[in-house]
């Protein structure tokens, strides 16, 4: 009798050691990393969900879009974020962030060093603040804590003029595998030199497009360095012209795939290393 429950413990154990080696394999092999281009009307706000789990934001829409920016990110399961980013004080980027951040355990904050008097800038800081939270210089060079994932931020390269906020704008190359994204906040044609001046690392095959497509950034010399497959352009209805004709042009002109929120509502890109797939809510 001990001998036959030794041999059937032993079934068991076999039995569940060829059930759980083909998920344990299968877990190994579907990593991806997952970017959510949140359609926020003319603004931006993405979220990422990269291969080991961790949760990014970067921006958080205008003022009054932070709710839908949390709710957005409750239906993809977000408990905590690890890296949340706001590239520039401009309220279409920065506004929803007090939201976001009021509404999560948030473990690091990164931001440019220039302040803006903007209420949409102090409700961000007071967030921050409220949550004993420390903001970190956004800079060329910093490494974000991401595993898995080559993460760093490669704009600004240098010290600009308070009034060129778009300049600023914490611009953000991130590489896992063979896939690779190019977050570029609202930096402009001076700030895009100066990043390919100072030699970054700009090829991505995945490009946020910078201001909403607006004709002061994404010259040609930057789309010939970074070389994208992909252009998303976060864009809602606005009376500034973007994108402009110019750009949208010279994407064209670089074979680049747009896709634009206003007209695909939000973009999701996964890439499993290799590979990319787009889907649009609408």
């Amino acid at each position: 009798m001990k001998s036959r429950v030794i041999k059937i413990v032993s079934s068991l154990a076999i039995g569940i050691g060829i059930a759980v080696a083909p998920a344990s394999s299968y877990a190994a092999t579907s990593k991806t990393m997952k970017v959510h281009y949140i359609d926020v009307g003319q603004g931006d706000s993405i979220y990422i969900k990269a291969p080991n789990g961790e949760d990014i934001v970067i921006d958080g829409g205008n003022k009054g879009k932070g709710n839908a920016v949390v709710s957005y990110l409750k239906k993809q399961k977000v408990d905590d974020i690890e890296v949340l980013i706001s590239t520039h004080p401009d309220a279409d980027h920065i506004g929803g962030l007090d939201e976001v951040i009021n509404a999560f355990k948030v473990e690091n904050v990164y931001a440019p060093k220039v302040s803006n008097t903007t209420q949409a800038y102090k409700d961000f800081l007071n967030a921050v603040k409220k949550k004993k939270l420390k903001v970190q210089t956004a800079q060329a060079g910093v490494k974000l804590p991401v595993k898995d994932v080559n993460a760093q931020i490669v704009g600004p390269t240098k010290t600009y003029a308070n009034s060129d906020l778009n300049d600023w704008s914490a611009v953000v190359h991130m590489a896992y595998k063979k896939n690779t994204f190019l977050f570029t906040g609202d930096a402009e044609t001076k700030a895009e030199a100066d990043m390919m001046k100072a030699k970054k690392t700009l090829r991505a095959d995945v490009l946020k497009v910078g201001h909403h497509g607006a004709k002061t950034s994404t010259s040609k010399n930057f789309l010939d360095t970074v070389k994208p497959k992909y252009a998303v352009i976060s864009v809602g209805k606005n009376s500034y012209g973007h994108p402009t004709s110019q750009v949208v042009n010279l994407l064209k002109n670089s074979k680049a795939s747009i896709l634009r929120t206003d007209q695909s509502g939000t973009i999701i890109i996964t890439g499993d290393g290799t590979s990319y797939s787009v889907k649009k809510s609408r």
